[in-house]
């Protein structure tokens, strides 16, 4: 299973990956798994301020719909437009095509909270 050591991840499963000011963030390939066929990205917080913990928007599985919760503070400035035509990138591409949003980060602070790679390794059993 990948998990890119350049990343930040939450224990809800949520990756971020930090370009100065702005953060790109998507589910991890463990999440995508636990989901399976993911056949809808729905986010409507574009141009919104979201706080660090807050549901941003939600993933639709075959099986089951689940909350994507905010890993950090910011301004959600664009949604992956790809997703609403492909929801199945975030399965085979999680941490590429398959982002879902990107941020103006409010609080770089928290992302020291964030988990590495090996902790978030250790946190799925990896």
């Amino acid at each position: 299973m990948s998990i890119p050591a350049e990343l930040k991840y939450t224990k809800d499963h949520e990756w971020v990956r930090v370009e100065g000011e702005v953060a790109t963030i998507g589910i991890t390939h463990f999440a995508q798994g636990e989901l399976g066929d993911i056949v809808y990205v729905d986010v409507d917080t574009l141009d919104e301020t979201i706080e660090k913990d807050e549901v941003f928007g939600s993933v639709e599985a075959v099986k089951t719909v689940s909350d994507l919760l905010m890993p950090i503070t910011g301004e959600v400035t664009e949604f992956n437009e790809t997703l609403e035509d492909e929801p199945e990138k975030v399965n085979t591409d999680p941490y590429g095509d398959g982002w879902m949003i990107k941020i103006t980060i409010s609080d770089a602070s928290q992302l020291e909270e964030l988990l590495s790679a090996e902790d978030y390794t250790a946190l799925i059993g990896g």
